[in-house]
């Protein structure tokens, strides 16, 4: 096969392409119409009475920080992309790594426990690759020690704990990098059932205004009348690609659906490989599979990823280095041992996914990993 497998691809339809295109034509760039429909959506959707659209999932988190005045120390996994760690950072707080469950790269409840303390103010879970964490003992957790609860749910839309979906149990923040579930190019969503927190965000990434460009422009006396109430920053997300986050954001479901469709199938061939372990699943958890993840002998690894990419297969790795090891954050002491973390970041190989991977295409890399072990 000549035909380059990418490690992700959007699924972007000719009438989003038309939609985006009437939106440019219409003059109206900036955050608009658009970004109150995509909204109100995303709130159904997810379960909560409030999402604002942003230009990204870090600024989010950042957000959601800033938002509830948190200076200390905020537990987050290191098996995460340097994002989680620069938005604490960002907002002027600490940031304090814990290890993960070995099995579903989350962070639990018991690896987050030991590392509460007095100075401890917030919690940010990461939703490994499209796996919600076991919620249900974190919101424990959090309520038993008054700490602000932030799902860092980048990778995980449509992901569910007992039915309930990621990024309604605490504030969430949510990713439409291209490599994720569905794509604004670049953009993200706070959500949170708190009006007053929601008012005081959609202030925060709108230059402290507490009204947007949209709302004053529909008014019919003093529209430029401009007062900020805060120091804050241009977050937004603009209108055009908010349209597509709405129009994206119809097909979820349906995308999601193929996501699991095409991990079964990946886990029915990969299964005759006994140097690959394949994703395990809690049984509480709907995967949304923004990512399908598999791992092998460290000492193969990086071998193993190379003659893949030689063959057009764009396999990956997430994340390497973990985060406690990136050069900014290795002066930072860590309280406990990140061991499992460590070793994940060694096995892991991220497979091609994407809603419209095919199945022959599967087979294609099948056929190649039984090449790989041939020759090793």
């Amino acid at each position: 096969m000549s035909q380059i497998v990418p490690l992700s691809l959007p699924d972007i339809s000719d009438n989003e392409i038309k939609v985006v295109s009437k939106v440019l034509k219409s003059g109206w760039l900036a955050h608009g119409e658009w970004n109150k429909k995509f909204e109100s959506e995303f709130s159904s959707f997810i379960g909560v009475k409030n999402s604002i659209s942003m230009n990204s999932c870090t600024s989010a988190l950042e957000i959601a920080l800033k938002v509830n005045d948190i200076k200390g120390e905020v537990v987050i996994p290191s098996m995460t992309w340097c994002a989680t760690a620069n938005a604490v950072i960002n907002a002027g707080a600490k940031p304090i790594f814990c290890d993960v469950e070995p099995d579903t790269r989350n962070v639990s409840a018991n690896t987050i426990l030991p590392l509460i303390n007095k100075r401890t103010e917030a919690i940010i879970v990461v939703h490994f690759g499209g796996q919600t964490c076991n919620m249900e003992e974190i919101v424990k957790l959090s309520k038993k020690y008054k700490l602000l609860l932030i799902e860092d749910s980048a990778e995980t839309l449509g992901g569910t704990w007992k039915k309930k979906k990621a990024g309604s149990f605490g504030i969430g923040c949510f990713s439409f990098f291209p490599t994720k579930n569905i794509t604004t190019g670049e953009g993200g969503m706070f959500t949170c059932s708190d009006n007053i927190i929601a008012d005081k965000a959609r202030a925060l990434i709108g230059h402290g205004i507490t009204n947007s460009t949209f709302d004053r422009e529909r008014k019919k006396y003093k529209p430029w009348i401009r007062e900020a109430s805060y120091a804050g920053h241009n977050f937004r997300m603009p209108n055009p690609l908010a349209a597509l986050g709405f129009l994206q954001l119809k097909k979820i479901s349906k995308m999601n659906k193929k996501r699991n469709t095409l991990a079964n199938y990946y886990n029915k061939k990969l299964s005759q490989f006994d140097f690959i372990k394949t994703p395990i699943c809690n049984k509480d958890v709907y995967h949304s599979y923004q990512m399908y993840t598999v791992e092998v002998d460290k000492k193969i690894r990086n071998k193993f990823v190379n003659f893949l990419r030689s063959k057009n297969i764009l396999a990956s790795v997430h994340f390497y280095p973990p985060v406690h090891l990136q050069p900014f954050y290795k002066n930072i002491k860590n309280r406990v041992n990140l061991s499992i973390t460590e070793e994940l970041s060694e096995r892991l190989v991220t497979m091609p996914m994407y809603s419209t991977l095919k199945k022959n295409q599967i087979d294609y890399i099948t056929d190649t990993i039984k090449n790989f072990k041939s020759r090793n």
